[in-house]
């Protein structure tokens, strides 16, 4: 018997924007046993609709259900999986990292190297701001680990298709 690859999956949904559709979109999620990887919601250019922007894993099979199920939800306006569509994805992360005098130097040098901006300073630490694909912040934060870092806090994933469908 041959098993499928769970391979992550970028889902857009436009929603209502109104109270409880979040609730149910996880709800969702949560009673199938399936996982929310990453989940970023904001306002569209129209304040009565959010896009909903969600990471998740899943087989062939599991992907395809989790799109129907969204589909019926009656707050849910649109469901598009960018996964199989060229699209522009992009996380935000501020990290927080001891200013150590041996090591501000080399902590500065990598916010040049990976074009982020140090958004907050004192004497005990920096506070950078880093965006970028998953791949660049996972990179950024593995080199500055060993800093010490004291506080990451992170969007998740936000993404739109680059086509006009």
């Amino acid at each position: 018997m041959k098993t499928m690859t769970k391979e992550k999956h970028t889902i857009s949904l436009l929603v209502d924007n109104q109270p409880g559709v979040l609730s149910r979109i996880a709800g969702m999620f949560s009673g199938r046993g399936y996982n929310i990887e990453s989940l970023c919601v904001a306002t569209t250019m129209d304040p009565l609709v959010s896009r909903i922007t969600l990471v998740t894993k899943g087989d062939q099979l599991i992907i395809e259900q989790i799109n129907k199920q969204l589909n019926k939800l009656v707050d849910v306006i649109k469901v598009h999986d960018l996964t199989e569509t060229d699209f522009v994805e992009r996380e935000t992360a501020l990290v927080k990292v001891r200013a150590r005098p041996g090591h501000k130097a080399e902590i500065l040098r990598l916010v040049d190297i990976f074009k982020c901006k140090v958004v907050d300073a004192n004497s005990t630490h920096y506070t950078i701001e880093v965006t970028g694909t998953v791949e660049k912040l996972s990179a950024f934060l593995n080199l500055i680990k060993p800093m010490g870092i004291k506080e990451i806090a992170r969007t998740g994933s936000i993404a739109v298709s680059r086509n006009n469908k």
